[in-house]
């Protein structure tokens, strides 16, 4: 198992500390699971890595990191849609999933003190999941993150900076001190170890269906889960456990869509934009660093993008909570977007739809 940058070719020692290669292209990494195969999932371990036989992992640094995160329940909402309660994790949102993941590698390599830019939950996430491991972390957030997930970083012990402007920004200015002080960037676009951890969710609904929905709605800022479920996706196809992909329905942000745009231009890399506030901040990312490989998996698999209308968000936050689900507003714009496809596309039976962030986390 090694990096290959996926501009250059270039193989590199997944031990390196280096976040990217030195042309510039960021790592993916070569590995190839075994087929997947129910009968290999270890069912006495209640947590992701029970999945742990199809997932690049580094010897068992893992059992000293997880929180027990993965194996959330599907709920029906109605007779065409179904709710993966990701929320339901240690620190409230599907990150979890990635974070175990890389923190249990960057144990396994050594590290003791990590950097990270987020929108608030992959910080929270790393945040929670150093404080398990024992590894120093700050996290660089922008402003208007959410007051509560601020908080949530910090009392993990991490250090916590916002910094004014945009998303990008706050990216920018973390990757500075990646670059000056050499510290280790436990980030979750970058390192394509948290991909390993995302990929389960499609294993698990596999697992406790039995199949595959027929569509599968998934927000696409940095593309975290959407690269993770897509992975997992071609594996289980390859493996014959499905025979048929599904339609993937990847929501964007009215206010923030360099990847839509792109797919409607027939781009191969994001778009240009301006983005403007929006509720759904964890998808506000105007320069997806991975947007070349999301837009390829898109035009390959016949993905189609819809917008999240922003004034239908909260609406869509309200229905939702009177069902029992209390999801933060970036969740809400799956809802929101599910109905906009539903609008432009008709009816879509059996779709499955990510509640990824718990409401508390944006009451703001």
């Amino acid at each position: 198992m090694e990096y290959k940058c996926i501009k250059c070719g270039r193989r590199e020692s997944v031990t390196t500390r280096k976040p990217k290669c030195d042309c510039g292209g960021l790592w993916t990494l070569d590995y190839t699971p075994p087929k997947f195969d129910l009968e290999k999932v270890d069912r006495q371990e209640w947590s992701l890595f029970r999945y742990r036989a199809f997932m690049a992992l580094d010897g068992d640094a893992w059992r000293d990191i997880t929180l027990g995160e993965g194996m959330t329940p599907i709920v029906r909402l109605n007779e065409n849609v179904l709710l993966k309660m990701d929320y339901f994790m240690p620190t409230l949102s599907f990150k979890d999933r990635g974070a175990a993941v890389l923190v249990a590698h960057a144990k396994a390599i050594g590290v003791d003190k990590v950097v990270q830019d987020s929108s608030g939950n992959a910080g929270n996430a790393v945040a929670a999941y150093c404080a398990r491991a024992g590894i120093g972390c700050e996290i660089f957030v922008p402003e208007g993150t959410s007051p509560k997930k601020i908080d949530m970083i910090r009392a993990h012990g991490a250090v916590c900076t916002v910094v004014p402007g945009s998303r990008d920004h706050c990216a920018d200015v973390c990757r500075a001190k990646v670059t000056e002080e050499g510290v280790y960037y436990a980030n979750h676009v970058y390192n394509p170890f948290f991909y390993e951890g995302t990929k389960t969710y499609i294993y698990e609904v596999f697992e406790q269906l039995g199949r595959i929905p027929r569509h599968l709605v998934i927000p696409v800022g940095n593309g975290t889960l959407f690269l993770g479920a897509m992975k997992a996706l071609e594996e289980l196809e390859a493996s014959g456990c499905i025979e048929t992909f599904p339609q993937i329905i990847a929501l964007q942000s009215e206010k923030c869509d360099p990847l839509l745009q792109a797919a409607e231009q027939g781009l191969d890399r994001p778009a240009p934009v301006n983005p403007t506030p929006t509720l759904a901040e964890g998808i506000a990312i105007g320069q997806p660093m991975r947007g070349a490989e999301i837009l390829a998996y898109a035009k390959k698999h016949a993905v189609r993008f819809v917008h999240a209308p922003e004034e239908r968000i909260l609406e869509a936050r309200a229905d939702l909570a009177k069902r029992g689900i209390y999801i933060e507003h970036t969740t809400a714009a799956n809802y929101a977007a599910y109905r906009r496809y539903c609008e432009l596309y008709g009816p879509t039976p059996d779709t499955l739809i990510t509640m990824c962030g718990a409401g508390l986390k944006s009451d703001h």
